[in-house]
């Protein structure tokens, strides 16, 4: 499978090393290529590197790893035709450094940035997914004592969630879906409480798992 990476900041590498080392081909999407030259030299021959029309045309999968601020121009600027018909990852989340940290949350019922993202997108099936975590943990999810984290994600299409929750369990993921993209407001609100708990105890690494009886 061919994986597009809209975005090149840490979360992207991450991502896109950890599906390299799975055996995908992954491009990363980027205004500025030169800066990845380092990751690109050391990621492998099944890596490569372009622009966000580039990364969008190449994807079968592609995830958007953008900041929350830059999300849709990104998609604008990647074009929207390229997009047609893919299942399309949001690992973006509304959070607004404007005025410090911890960021305000910039989301409402409604109208978070997954559905406005779903909205830019009509002929895609995107969900929200890999958003509520460290990027570290994007592809470990494993903790002490045998303890997996959950990935939690949300999206109107079964068949784009189903290819999802196989891309994420690579990484051995527990899953748990949500429903439509209409829950992706819920998971941009538990991402601003992981980041809320970060900032006040300077802690990075945790996350969070769904205990049922």
């Amino acid at each position: 499978m061919k994986i597009g990476i809209i975005g090149s900041g840490e979360v992207a590498q991450t991502l896109a090393s950890g599906y390299l080392a799975k055996g995908f081909e992954v491009r990363l999407g980027t205004r500025s290529s030169e800066k990845l030259s380092e990751w690109l030299a050391a990621a492998g021959e099944k890596a490569s590197v372009g622009s966000f029309t580039d990364a969008a045309q190449f994807g079968e999968v592609i995830f958007i790893c953008a900041s929350g601020a830059a999300a849709l121009n990104a998609v604008e600027l990647a074009g929207a035709e390229n997009f047609k018909g893919k299942t399309v990852i949001d690992v973006t989340n509304p959070l607004d450094f404007s005025e410090g940290i911890p960021p305000k949350f910039a989301a409402s019922v409604g109208d978070s940035l997954g559905e406005r993202i779903q909205r830019a997108l009509p002929e895609a099936n995107v969900v929200k997914a890999f958003n509520t975590i460290n990027r570290t943990t994007m592809i470990d999810p494993h903790f002490g004592a045998g303890e997996t984290a959950t990935l939690f994600i949300a999206g109107n299409d079964e068949n784009a969630k189903a290819e999802t929750i196989k891309l994420a369990r690579e990484f051995g993921w527990d899953v748990e879906d949500l429903g439509g993209i209409e829950q992706a407001f819920f998971l941009e609100a538990f991402a601003s409480m992981w980041v809320n708990y970060a900032f006040k105890h300077n802690s990075w690494l945790h996350a969070f798992k769904l205990l049922k009886k």
